[in-house]
């Protein structure tokens, strides 16, 4: 049944960000679409993270602070908490670009699509734009295009949550690829929303751990297309990386 005013998860899990999630909650708490469940997953900060979550209580659905056994254990947490129709992540650092940016895909399209996907803005830690994703989105998004790799931002994708599962803690650095593939194999209706959906926050965990998320990935990649497919798509991968690095001076 079409439902023009489903419920939206957003989850944001943090873990001392106290110089960053402020302007998380800010522009998830400013939209112009109300019907959103906000949920906070904190890992037992020890900054002032936990005074600047109870700054906007009221504006926060659930909330907790606890030891969690890294990022997506946190995100597990996070899943399991969300009631709404559709979950969408947004991690302490990143933001949602602009206010209406909910209302513009929800007014479109209601519940109609199983995920709604879109672009994505690198920003720096003083908000500064740095550019475009190095990844485009695809026209078509459908789970075998991410054999190329993360081509659409973990955080610019908003999946019904009936099609999700937890998250595979046996890739500390990179199951989120593996999440986003499992959920589009399950889905039938992808829509590129043709948005800026989310400005990202350059530095994150992954880019942090850039050789053990890439061994994660390979492995995943494998698991979903083969090692045929996965070694001759890597050396595709290589060589557009290098030329965007050469180019621009960043990843």
């Amino acid at each position: 049944m079409f439902n023009k005013n489903p419920l939206v998860s957003i989850v944001t899990v943090v873990f001392n960000g106290e110089t960053v999630l402020e302007k998380t909650i800010q522009s998830i708490v400013s939209q112009s679409y109300q019907n959103i469940q906000y949920i906070i997953i904190d890992g037992a900060s020890k900054d002032n993270t936990l005074s600047i979550i109870k700054k906007y209580e009221t504006r926060i659905s659930y909330w907790i602070s606890e030891p969690d056994k890294g990022i997506y254990d946190a995100m597990n947490k996070g899943l399991a908490a969300a009631t709404g129709e559709y979950v969408w992540f947004m991690n302490a650092g990143d933001s949602i670009y602009s206010a209406s940016t909910l209302e513009q895909i929800i007014k479109k399209h209601g519940n109609s699509g199983d995920a709604y996907y879109g672009e994505t803005q690198v920003v720096g830690e003083q908000g500064s734009t740095i550019g475009m994703r190095r990844l485009s989105v695809p026209e078509k998004l459908t789970w075998k295009n991410l054999k190329m790799g993360m081509v659409v931002c973990h955080q610019s994708i908003i999946i019904k949550k009936e099609y999700t599962s937890p998250y595979n803690l046996n890739y500390p650095a990179s199951a989120d690829i593996d999440w986003i593939i499992h959920a589009l194999k399950k889905s039938n209706t992808i829509i590129n929303t043709h948005l800026i959906i989310t400005n990202f926050l350059s530095g994150g965990s992954s880019s942090k751990n850039i050789i053990q998320s890439n061994i994660e990935r390979f492995k995943i990649m494998v698991y979903y297309y083969g090692w045929i497919s996965t070694l001759l798509n890597h050396f595709i991968i290589g060589v557009k990386f290098t030329w965007f690095y050469l180019r621009h001076r960043r990843i």
